[in-house]
């Protein structure tokens, strides 16, 4: 029977735009996801996070939801756009208040809270100056950054900058699958660059106004990317550069991987890079975010055959893999989340250990993992998910290996703590252990909170 550490923090996460709904209310300004969602065709259903999970509204309840399945943290968004609507100038005291009232719950019920300043949701006003390809953003950021340190940093003791830049670069100016819908690779590499930038300003700008102790942190989507034969070996550090070492190289080394200049050359010269701007994006980190759901496999293409975009881009669509052209991404055997996505929990061991390995002094923590299924409720009114709680049975066994590992691993976040708003798929896609009635918006235990409450009651895994 896994066990974990006596201090593991045991939580749950959501994001703003996905849970919070009051699109329009108390003075927020538009997100570039209020647009995306509201522009036909490219979200499943025609849904949006008007309503979402009604979280704004609902907050007392679900703050009980969370003291009552034992968790010692709570991993939230702080929507920009609701505390700052155009991404400068004065603050939105409503908007800062439900914020407060958001920690000042979270603290009263002994849950430490854990903020994200950015999970996707950027201010329109910015996006139409120019959004993450212009340097400007990067340090609007870091000025909101440092006005939420002024705000929560007395309470708030863990900070997240950003939630997986990769998806804000790629799949926002890349491939257009994700707001602000731009196809435009040179952009992509130039968003890249601000994010990293402006993950560095705003831990330098929480860091002179939050509390002294106050843990700094990023929440990377890294890819654990493995190569169908030894053949592959190239196409394998190719992607490895794009998605992982384009973040973690000036993060945590000061410096942008030399063979991702040399791949992407045809798209960009790098000019956005100043002098500094490297070095300003390497801030100490007190702890990793790490967001783990499946790995990758990446094969060589040979050209003649038809080439496998398994990673859910259609072929000769925009893709998020800039200068991947000649690279396949393998569809992987079974069994398959409601995502499609492939169940193998040892890509996280392994991922978890590459990370000791390659920086054994800082420590980690999985700030997402989780898994749609499709969830019908039981005669009796339950959703009965045998295939969820089985998926973060495995995950966690992973966890806990690479800790026998050696891997410095301080805490696991289930992604999610209810049904929500899963950005271009609308709600056809539910990640939670908590189910929403989209009707009624009544939150109902699944199988799957019952199982992970005792998890974080004995901070051991029940045997499968």
């Amino acid at each position: 029977m896994p066990a974990f550490p006596e201090n593991f923090l045991w939580g749950t996460a959501t994001a703003a735009y996905q849970v919070e709904g009051a699109w329009n209310e108390d003075g927020r300004g538009p997100s570039i996801w209020d647009t995306f969602s509201h522009t036909p065709g490219l979200v499943a259903n025609g849904d949006t996070g008007d309503v979402a999970c009604d979280h704004y509204h609902r907050l007392e309840q679900d703050l009980d939801l969370l003291r009552d399945l034992g968790v010692g943290a709570y991993r939230f968004s702080i929507s920009w756009p609701r505390v700052q609507p155009g991404g400068r100038g004065e603050l939105n005291r409503p908007g800062v208040d439900f914020y407060n009232r958001l920690v000042d719950g979270l603290l009263a019920r002994d849950i430490a809270p854990v903020a994200t300043l950015y999970h996707w949701d950027l201010p329109q006003e910015l996006e139409d100056a120019g959004g993450w390809p212009a340097r400007e953003t990067a340090l609007r950021f870091a000025e909101y950054a440092r006005l939420m340190g002024e705000t929560l940093g007395d309470r708030v003791r863990t900070w997240i900058t950003l939630n997986e830049p990769w998806c804000s670069a790629y799949l926002g100016y890349a491939s257009g699958v994700h707001a602000p819908a731009r196809t435009d690779a040179a952009a992509a590499l130039a968003a890249l660059h601000h994010l990293n930038l402006g993950h560095g300003l705003a831990v330098q700008a929480l860091r002179s106004t939050a509390a002294k102790d106050a843990q700094m942190s990023v929440t990377l989507n890294l890819h654990h990317v493995r190569g169908v034969s030894e053949r592959d070996a190239d196409a394998v550090r190719r992607a490895d550069a794009l998605a992982n070492r384009a973040f973690l190289g000036p993060m945590l080394e000061a410096a942008y991987p030399q063979d991702l200049i040399a791949d992407t050359a045809s798209v960009t010269d790098w000019s956005f890079v100043r002098d500094g701007d490297e070095a300003a994006a390497c801030q100490p980190l007190d702890v990793l975010g790490v967001n783990y759901y499946n790995p990758t496999l990446v094969r060589q293409w040979d050209g003649a055959s038809a080439k496998e975009t398994a990673d859910g881009h259609q072929d000769g669509a925009a893709s998020p893999w800039i200068a991947c052209e000649d690279i396949e991404f393998v569809k992987q055997p079974g069994p398959y989340t409601e995502m499609g996505w492939n169940i193998d929990e040892t890509g996280l061991t392994e991922l978890l250990l590459r990370l000791h390995r390659d920086y054994p002094d800082l420590p980690l923590m999985i700030t997402e993992n989780g898994a749609a299924f499709p969830d019908p409720v039981g005669e009796d009114g339950v959703v009965h998910d045998a295939d969820r709680i089985d998926y973060l049975h495995r995950h966690l066994t992973a966890v806990s290996e690479a800790i026998a590992g050696g891997a410095d691993v301080r805490g696991y976040f289930v992604w999610s703590l209810m049904d929500n708003f899963e950005w271009a798929h609308g709600y056809a896609k539910r990640f939670g252990i908590v189910r929403v009635d989209r009707e009624t918006m009544e939150r109902t235990w699944k199988d799957s909170a019952h199982w992970y409450r005792e998890v974080v009651a004995t901070g051991k895994l029940p045997v499968a």
